[in-house]
């Protein structure tokens, strides 16, 4: 039998003693530990998730901009949004924005609804099926689904035939939406028919719609005048001349305090009966095309395809502020009248650089400036507004090239195009002024650059950087060899 020492014995109790207490002590430390991480979490959930999420995509998929925030800020009512989605098939792109919208208002209640769980909840606001990951605005009676569909555009690669996602909308169709349901009167636009003008495209009329502003076909030709509950007219470059007493009917309208949107196009054919509808308001269009002396404001080697100077005023502010561009091919010089009454206030919208000249001959074989060409600056788009009384303003919007409304044009410059005329729509129809949100592109945007750059880079890319090489390489060699 092994004896006890009772020193050893009563050193070894008091160190498994002071070993409990330690251990009891460190237990205690990461308990505290513990509850403190869990309180920080509890804290950091309740932080509005703009503070506590960064948006590190490039084109900010996730943070709604200054636009949106303004609609949200003048929200006086409730509205929901009803996010249909089955469990685990949630899109992350539309959740993290849901949550923006929901931070950034206290009108602003979003609502997850499960279509396996609650199947018949969507019928009461579409008679269609409404897809996965759509959302339903509700305010009070009136309501507008936004399907998963249109909050993603696509475009068919035709090398493969496969379908590629090119850009997220879903900020600029949530708060279409939400304008939507919590305005009483929508605005209406009205196109002047039966003149050979141009057809507005597809895509523009989604950008218009957007805004929500509904098109609709006028024929002065016919009606007595223009319609009552227009809140805006347009006349997209008509091919043939209008009438006398079409031309009497938009001015009458006009000096009511309407509002215009005009576009003209180049014709050699006389359009006196068009043009005294400018003149009435102070401009006229100048003979003959406008070409770009300056390299900086042209592209493609063609000085007819003119990147112009974006001034700064009401309806470029947004542009004007950024790293934008607009192009304006084959547009026409847009002149003041030596007289026009005082009441008329005109702000240019575009314009060339000092280099610009028409050319008035425009079947001549040469781009070159030639006697008789009309030397510039030249103004492209204009602004104009005549206070008529009763606290009514008449407002117009006139651009020199119905190119500006192309598809492919506003592609080249990633949008901006579209932008300016919504943005010009938006100005004279108030209530829709900072609703028009652009498309979030999840490709690479073009890159537009000026035919000054393009030779530049050009130079010295086939003539300077080779040349830079060689002898670089040749200098390497040399050392290596005296070495």
């Amino acid at each position: 039998m092994k004896k006890i020492n009772c020193k050893e014995y009563f050193s070894n109790r008091k160190k498994n003693r002071k070993n409990i207490k330690n251990g009891s002590y460190s237990i205690g430390i990461t308990a505290v530990i513990i509850a403190i991480i869990i309180v920080l979490n509890l804290v950091v959930q309740e932080i509005p998730v703009q503070y506590r999420e960064l948006d590190l995509s490039e084109q900010k998929l996730y943070t709604i901009g200054d636009q949106t925030k303004k609609v949200l800020r003048e929200l006086k009512e409730d509205v929901t949004l009803y996010y249909i989605v089955q469990d685990g098939r949630e899109s992350s792109d539309i959740e993290r924005l849901l949550e923006r919208y929901q931070d950034e208002s206290s009108h602003i209640k979003v609502e997850k609804k499960d279509p396996a769980l609650s199947p018949n909840f969507t019928s009461q606001y579409s008679q269609e099926e409404v897809s996965d990951n759509s959302i339903i605005v509700v305010c009070g009676d009136r309501n507008k689904v936004v399907s998963y569909n249109t909050m993603y555009q696509s475009d068919i690669d035709y090398t493969t035939y496969s379908s590629q996602v090119t850009g997220f909308d879903g900020e600029g169709q949530i708060t279409s939406a939400i304008d939507y349901v919590t305005s009483e009167d929508l605005p209406t636009m009205y196109v002047l028919q039966g003149h050979e003008e141009a057809a507005i495209s597809t895509d523009l009329k989604d950008a218009i719609a957007k805004q929500n502003i509904t098109i609709a076909d006028l024929n002065l030709l016919t009606a007595d005048a223009v319609p009552e509950d227009a809140d805006a007219i347009c006349i997209l470059a008509p091919a043939k001349d209008i009438s006398k007493e079409e031309a009497d009917k938009i001015i009458g309208y006009l000096e009511g305090g309407g509002k215009a949107l005009i576009v003209s196009s180049y014709s050699p054919e006389k359009m006196p009966n068009f043009a005294s509808v400018l003149e009435n308001y102070g401009v006229k269009t100048c003979e003959g095309i406008v070409l770009e002396g300056d390299q900086n404001h042209y592209i493609s080697n063609n000085p007819t395809y003119i990147l112009p100077n974006i001034e700064s005023n009401e309806i470029t502010s947004e542009l004007s502020s950024g790293n934008n561009y607009i192009l304006m091919p084959v547009g026409q010089g847009i002149q003041t009248l030596d007289h026009y009454r005082d009441s008329l206030k005109i702000e240019n919208i575009l314009t060339t650089s000092d280099d610009a000249y028409s050319k008035v001959n425009v079947e001549s074989s040469t781009l070159e400036k030639e006697e008789g060409d009309i030397s510039g600056p030249f103004t492209l788009g204009v602004s104009i507004t005549e206070s008529v009384g009763e606290g009514k303003e008449t407002q117009i919007v006139y651009y020199s090239s119905e190119s500006l409304f192309s598809d492919q044009t506003n592609q080249m410059v990633s949008g901006s195009n579209f932008q300016l005329i919504t943005d010009s729509l938006g100005w004279m129809c108030e209530h829709t002024e900072g609703v028009s949100v652009p498309v979030k592109s999840m490709e690479l945007s073009n890159l537009t650059i000026s035919a000054a750059d393009s030779s530049f880079w050009s130079i010295f890319c086939i003539g300077v950087l080779p040349v830079a090489v060689l002898l670089l390489g040749g200098g390497i060699w040399l050392k290596r060899r005296k070495q």
